[in-house]
C-alpha cells in the first residue's frame, strides 16, 4: 500500500464546500497529483469568466486542474488515465459515470453532507434542517452505481440547535469533513476502515436517550420507505405556507437560508425570509387590537419593531427579510421605511 506521499489522488469538486476539503489533503501532505472542477462560467453584470472555488484553490497551489465539458469525452478520459490515480476523492461535484468512478484501484470515494443512508440526494443540509433534526453529520463512502448508497467508511455526527440555518450547518459541516476525510484516507492507506454497507449500518442520526442515559441507536434496514431523502429543491418548496405550525414554518426559514430563501408575498410582492423565531402558542393571542380575529396567514405589525405572520398555532416573527426589489435587511430597518398599503 503507498504511504500518503506517494499515494496518487485526482481530486473532483466545484464550490467552497469541497476548498476546505482539498485544503486539508493538501496541508496533511497528500499528493494530489490533479483537480478536475466545472469549466468556467459568465456571472455578474459585466459576464466575465468565473473560475469555481476549487480551480481557484489549485491555480494558488500549482495543482493542474481538468475542465471537462462532459466526463465520458474520450480525450478527458485518456488524460483522467494517464493521471495514474490510485484514488479519486469527489466532494460537492456531479454525478461520476462508471468509466470515471471505477477507473482507480482504490476506487472513488465521496463526502457526503448527511448521515448517510438518510438525506442521499441534491439537499442534504437543507432537508435535515427542514425536517427540523437534532443532528446531522458527514459521511465518507465509496462510489457505486445508484446514487449515495456505497459501502461507508465513516461517519461524524454533530448537533444542530434549534435556530440554526442550512447556512451556518453548511459551513460547519465544511470543516467537519474536511477532517473527516483526512481520516478516512489515512484509514484507508494503513488499512484500517472496514467498509459498511447502508443496508446494515447503525445510523446515529435517529439516536435517542436510553432509561440508563446511555447512547441507543436504530438500525436502518434495507427498506427504503424509512428512508428520510434530500431531493432538489424547487420554487413550490420554498413558498411559506402559514397554515401549518410555527415550528414548521421556522423551520423551512432557515433551512433555506440563505440560499434559495423561502417567501411569501406582502403587499402584492415578494417577500423572502431569512430569519424568524416561534411566538409560543401560549403567548399568542387570536385577537387584533379591535378584538377581530387574526385569521390563519394574516400578519399583525406594529410599524416599528416587529412584523409576524399568523400560524395554525401561534405566530412567526419575521427578522430578517428581503422585499422584492429592495436589500436584505433587518427588520426594525424594515419597517423605518417601509408603508404598508
Amino acid at each position: 500500500m503507498a504511504d500518503k506521499s506517494s499515494l496518487r489522488i485526482v481530486f473532483m469538486g466545484t464550490p467552497e464546500f469541497a476548498v476546505a476539503s482539498l485544503d486539508a489533503l493538501v496541508q496533511s501532505g497528500f499528493n494530489v497529483v490533479a483537480v478536475i472542477t466545472a469549466p468556467d462560467k459568465p456571472a455578474g453584470r459585466g459576464m466575465k469568466m468565473n473560475e469555481s472555488a476549487v480551480k481557484k484553490y489549485a491555480v494558488e497551489h500549482a495543482i493542474p486542474v481538468l475542465q471537462p465539458e462532459k466526463l465520458k469525452n474520450p480525450e478527458f478520459l485518456q488524460t483522467l488515465k494517464e493521471l495514474k490515480a490510485d484514488l479519486q476523492i469527489v466532494v460537492a461535484f456531479r454525478m461520476l459515470p462508471e468509466v470515471v468512478w471505477n477507473m482507480p484501484p482504490m476506487g472513488t470515494i465521496n463526502v457526503h453532507g448527511s448521515l448517510l443512508p438518510h438525506y442521499r440526494g441534491a439537499a442534504p443540509i437543507n432537508w435535515a434542517v427542514i425536517n427540523g433534526e437534532k443532528e446531522t453529520g458527514v459521511t465518507t463512502f465509496k462510489l457505486k452505481h445508484e446514487i449515495d448508497t456505497g459501502d461507508i467508511l465513516l461517519q461524524d455526527p454533530f448537533p444542530i440547535g434549534e435556530n440554526d440555518t442550512a447556512g451556518e450547518v453548511h459551513d460547519h459541516m465544511k470543516e467537519v469533513g474536511a477532517k473527516l476525510l483526512v481520516r478516512t484516507v489515512d484509514g484507508l492507506i494503513d488499512g484500517t476502515i472496514a467498509e459498511k454497507p447502508q443496508s446494515s449500518i447503525v445510523n446515529r442520526q435517529s439516536a435517542v436517550s436510553s432509561s440508563d442515559n446511555s447512547e441507543s441507536h436504530l438500525r436502518i434496514t434495507s427498506d427504503e420507505s424509512r428512508l428520510k431523502h434530500a431531493p432538489k429543491i424547487f420554487t413550490e418548496t420554498c413558498k411559506l405556507d402559514f397554515s401549518k405550525t410555527v415550528e414548521e414554518v421556522h423551520n423551512l426559514i432557515r433551512g433555506l437560508s440563505p440560499f434559495p430563501g423561502a417567501f411569501t408575498t406582502l403587499d402584492g410582492k415578494m417577500l423572502k425570509v431569512y430569519r424568524s423565531k416561534k411566538e409560543s402558542p401560549e403567548a399568542a393571542s387570536d385577537l387584533n387590537t379591535d378584538n377581530t380575529i387574526v385569521p390563519t396567514g394574516a400578519y399583525v405589525t406594529d410599524g416599528k419593531t416587529f412584523l409576524k405572520f399568523r400560524c395554525s398555532n401561534g405566530y412567526i416573527h419575521l427578522l430578517e427579510i428581503q422585499l422584492e426589489g429592495k436589500k436584505k435587511m433587518l427588520i426594525e430597518d424594515f419597517l423605518r421605511g417601509y408603508r404598508f398599503q
